[in-house]
């Protein structure tokens, strides 16, 4: 994040700043969602202090975990898709790096967006709006971009040469 940050700080710093912070709010969401997740393990793993328990409410109270933990996950997708936003429109104003994977960045907000909001407020259509994680293909893409092309924040100078044997 950091490395997006200085490439795309340029651009503009508040949007870049933005992006950093909408990423910084998802870690201690998704410490706590983890933690939510890990608690079937521990729930069941037949320490002696469970025993006030029985089998039944034991797996009630692990099942309402892992319930809770899809509920975390499906809040967390909102702010996956939110910092897309910002990082898209970096990329489009960015002039070095194609526009069209911005915009492929920000359809991936919409879509994310669309996901967590569904699955929150009408998780009978569900399965449906989870198609639409197709979009996330702007992601892949920016990735690729980065790792194969890169992006050069300034054209190579090329009057600079190299002397020969060094």
């Amino acid at each position: 994040m950091l490395v997006l940050y200085q490439l795309l700080k340029k651009v503009d710093k508040r949007l870049a700043t933005l992006m950093v912070a909408l990423v910084l709010v998802q870690v201690p969401m998704a410490f706590a969602n983890m933690l939510v997740g890990i608690a079937p393990l521990v729930l069941l793993n037949g320490a002696g202090f469970w025993s006030v328990f029985d089998k039944q409410q034991l797996d009630a109270l692990a099942m309402g975990s892992l319930t809770l933990r899809g509920y975390g996950i499906n809040a967390i997708i909102a702010l996956w898709g939110l910092w897309l936003l910002p990082f898209g429109l970096l990329v489009f104003r960015s002039g070095f790096i194609p526009r069209i994977l911005g915009v492929f960045l920000m359809i991936a907000c919409f879509a994310d967006l669309t996901i967590s909001v569904t699955s929150l407020l009408f998780p009978a259509y569900e399965p449906m709006v989870h198609k639409l994680i197709i979009f996330g293909i702007g992601e892949i893409l920016i990735i690729l971009w980065l790792l194969i092309k890169g992006a050069r924040v300034q054209p190579l100078d090329d009057s600079v040469s190299v002397p020969a044997g060094g």
